[in-house]
């Protein structure tokens, strides 16, 4: 009966959870910058009677309390933040802000949690417990939010049991959702390298130091710590995306500048790659007459769904999505602050599908991302089920 009651509330909501994720989408902000979607989140949170409190600057938490209180505390978590990119759909929702966009599904994420948070105060008083629900600033941008609301205690007062995230997945369709126990979603670290040689006439290289080709021999030779360094059974990736050679066609630059990603599960095995690449780097400029500066900005862990929970709650969406609408996912290397909470509770991040049966659907992070506002209601609805059942 509970089951049914979640999924008529959650159809009854559709008009209101379309109105949200169009706002959100119409609206989006950058990371740590997210003031008027927290301001109306705010607002949407006091009309269900509820008491919010900022945290780490634009970050939300309010608790919704069953007819036991505190007895036990399960954290539902949304992020809100929006990427630097130029929308290109023409819909009528489009980003007014020029240059910002929900391009991730952050602005679905908040409108799923306000819609589950609707449910849950409806039923408040057929559930022992409480949830408590976070809306976390800057999900994009290192160091992230997660760990600046776990640093002002939003798992405590009162202290959470478990968290639960959910995101949506595009390459998965539309009213699936996809678990994976275990490590999930890999860490990733960012890393930034300067080259530094002789510049000069590019008609006479032998005169200078030239850090392009030695950048170009450490692209090519920091991959052998992925490929011959790196155990079989440790997912790893290293990759460049921006090199930046200010020289011309006849002038070789002082310097060169490199950007990258090292991802991996394994966090000595992380450790060690920390040591490795900028030895190995300075190594090879050393060896060409230049030197090298190498800085790695420690990112997001990797994010681990504690495998018990991760069952039950796989057999729960079965109940509530059906059989048929529920499959495990292969590891991935992309990175999710979540992580953090996982590092500190038992934990479950899961992939709601988004991706559309009529039109092509594009990756998250790209300039036409969209997603099929179908899946709010059962996105909001599985939400509130999973919440409820774990308190029992």
């Amino acid at each position: 009966m509970l089951l049914s009651k979640i999924k008529s509330l959650a159809d009854k909501n559709s008009s209101y959870l379309s109105y949200l994720r169009q706002h959100f989408h119409a609206n989006p902000e950058l990371s740590f910058a997210e003031y008027q979607t927290a301001a109306f989140i705010e607002n949407e949170l006091h009309q269900l009677g509820l008491q919010p409190e900022r945290m780490a600057g634009t970050g939300l938490t309010a608790t919704i309390r069953g007819c036991d209180g505190d007895k036990k505390v399960v954290a539902l978590r949304a992020d809100m933040d929006a990427l630097p990119i130029h929308e290109m759909n023409d819909e009528s929702y489009r980003s007014k802000n020029d240059g910002v966009m929900h391009a991730c599904g952050h602005d679905a994420h908040m409108t799923m949690l306000l819609g589950a948070a609707r449910i849950l105060s409806e039923l408040k008083n057929e559930f022992s417990g409480s949830v408590k629900l976070i809306f976390q600033p800057a999900e994009e941008k290192v160091p992230g939010g997660a760990k600046a609301m776990i640093e002002k205690g939003v798992l405590e007062n009162p202290p959470v049991s478990l968290v639960v995230g959910q995101h949506v997945l595009p390459e998965l369709p539309a009213g699936k959702a996809g678990f994976c126990p275990g490590y999930f979603m890999a860490s990733s670290d960012e890393i930034y390298i300067k080259i530094i040689g002789k510049g000069g006439h590019a008609a006479m290289p032998w005169k200078a130091i030239d850090p392009v080709s030695i950048m170009a021999q450490v692209i090519t030779a920091v991959q052998q710590l992925i490929s011959r360094q790196t155990p079989a059974t440790i997912p790893a990736v290293l990759s460049f995306g921006k090199v930046v050679a200010n020289g011309a066609v006849n002038v070789i630059p002082e310097e060169v500048y490199l950007e990258g990603t090292f991802r991996t599960f394994d966090e000595n095995y992380r450790s060690e790659i920390h040591e490795k690449l900028p030895a190995m780097v300075s190594a090879i400029a050393s060896g060409m007459g230049a030197k090298a500066e190498t800085e790695i900005r420690k990112g997001y862990p990797a994010l681990y769904n504690d495998p018990a929970l991760t069952a039950g709650f796989k057999e729960l969406a079965i109940q509530y999505l059906g059989a048929d609408n529920v499959v495990e996912l292969p590891q991935r290397m992309t990175s999710e602050d979540f992580a953090y909470f996982s590092l500190n509770r038992p934990s479950v991040f899961y992939r709601l599908g988004s991706g559309f049966s009529d039109k092509e659907s594009y990756p998250l992070h790209h300039s036409r991302f969209d997603l099929p506002e179908s899946i709010l209601g059962p996105g909001s609805g599985l939400m509130a089920f999973l919440a409820i059942s774990s308190l029992k």
